[in-house]
């Protein structure tokens, strides 16, 4: 009965968390010049919720945003992602330590510099989104940006 129970207990609370998604994303390029491209991916984040830093001080805490662009011989990244947008940096009580989180809406830009011919860069995002009271499980949103 109890692991009936349990199992009653997992299942609402997941089918609870499919049904929030407070956090939505664009994908796009702009092209600098000739060889250059920056790529931008664009988080529009729901009033209450916020997503993570790409780079926090400890591992101990929440997932961050880590941003994956799949390897081609047509181009390379230059320098690290970018993050642009309302930070807000202080103690979170949730996880006991510093952080810096975005609320609104936050673009991760990645310049990328051309070696060859590509029509498209492929990647991932994989983000937490928290609110004052819970977190939602760690997502992963993949993408493709069309170079033009």
């Amino acid at each position: 009965m109890r692991t009936a129970f349990t199992l009653i207990a997992i299942f609402c609370t997941t089918a609870a968390f499919a049904q929030l998604d407070p956090v939505s994303w664009t994908f796009t390029a702009k092209k600098i010049n000739d060889t250059e491209y920056d790529l931008i991916l664009t988080a529009q984040v729901e009033e209450g919720w916020y997503i993570y830093s790409q780079y926090l001080e400890s591992e101990f805490g929440p997932i961050p945003t880590e941003c994956n662009f799949e390897p081609h011989a047509g181009y390379e990244l230059v320098g690290k992602t970018e993050e642009r947008g309302d930070k807000k940096e202080g103690y979170d009580e949730i996880f006991e330590m510093n952080l810096v989180k975005f609320e609104q809406e936050v673009a991760f830009v990645q310049r990328i510099r051309l070696k060859g011919e590509v029509k498209q860069v492929n990647g991932s995002v994989e983000f937490m989104t928290c609110d004052h009271e819970r977190c939602l499980p760690p997502k992963l949103m993949e993408f493709s940006i069309v170079l033009e």
